[in-house]
């Protein structure tokens, strides 16, 4: 579906957090291609922007807004943004989020716990918080990027912090889907497992010798694919679907995207 023929007032808009790389920027693109104006959020104006040019030049709709997502004031001036410039808001994908750091829980400061804790679990409680009442007005749907860690697994090496907020933005999703229901608004988690993103780039790991316990499969980590990481475009693919129709009778729901690597490790 293209959008040469549709006016921004025209189109179903999709609000996506993290939305400057990896799976956040796979997903702008993907639902641009799907017909949807896309506000694209992330702390980096330069990576946001980009992803937003690049809408536009395939003929698109977007617009590219700095945020920092645990900041109720920017998030709040975000969405107003969003609805100003758009007039409607129908789909939210809830991705931004950090790995942190990954330490022995002994050895983990409070400030690394608190800055996780703080990006993960408050960043997707204000994203919801502050969109949710303009998605009463037609109904839609919410996605919110979890992860096996927390939720499948529980071997990562020190990802106790992590760990936790992907577990609790699983227990809202699910808390959430009954409330959400009465509005017609869905609401869903993708839990990837080990995906080519650069969020590894960002991880600090200290002392994984103290925490891991091997756990070998004899064909590699992912079975489907013989250790091969999933791609960004692959979780993207599932979010749509989720945002989508075909999905319509979906909500609560989590889905592994890992390859088979949940169920081995």
């Amino acid at each position: 579906m293209t959008t040469a023929f549709m006016t921004p007032a025209a189109m179903k808009t999709a609000l996506v957090t993290g939305g400057g790389s990896g799976i956040g920027a796979a997903t702008a693109g993907i639902l641009s291609r799907a017909g949807y104006a896309v506000a694209v959020l992330a702390r980096s104006a330069d990576d946001i922007e980009t992803v937003a040019k690049h809408i536009r030049q395939a003929g698109g709709e977007a617009i590219a807004i700095p945020v920092d997502v645990s900041d109720e004031a920017a998030m709040r001036a975000a969405v107003e943004t969003v609805i100003g410039t758009y007039g409607r808001l129908d789909t939210v994908v809830a991705n931004a989020g950090i790995n942190g750091v990954w330490a022995p829980i002994d050895d983990l400061k409070p400030e690394e716990w608190d800055q996780t804790i703080r990006i993960n679990l408050r960043g997707t409680y204000l994203t919801l918080n502050l969109t949710i009442p303009h998605l009463k007005a037609e109904g839609g749907a919410i996605v919110v990027v979890s992860s096996i860690n927390g939720t499948r697994t529980f071997t990562t090496a020190g990802a106790s912090a992590y760990a936790v907020t992907k577990a609790g933005q699983l227990a809202l999703v699910q808390q959430l889907a009954p409330e959400l229901g009465r509005h017609r608004i869905r609401i869903n988690a993708v839990c990837p497992g080990a995906i080519d993103t650069e969020i590894e780039e960002s991880t600090t790991i200290r002392h994984r010798e103290k925490t891991e316990v091997p756990s070998i499969w004899p064909e590699g980590q992912i079975p489907l694919t013989g250790n091969v990481a999933g791609t960004s475009e692959e979780v993207a693919e599932a979010i749509a679907f989720l945002v989508s129709d075909a999905a319509r009778h979906i909500t609560g729901t989590p889905l592994w995207i890992d390859g088979g690597q949940s169920l081995v490790r």
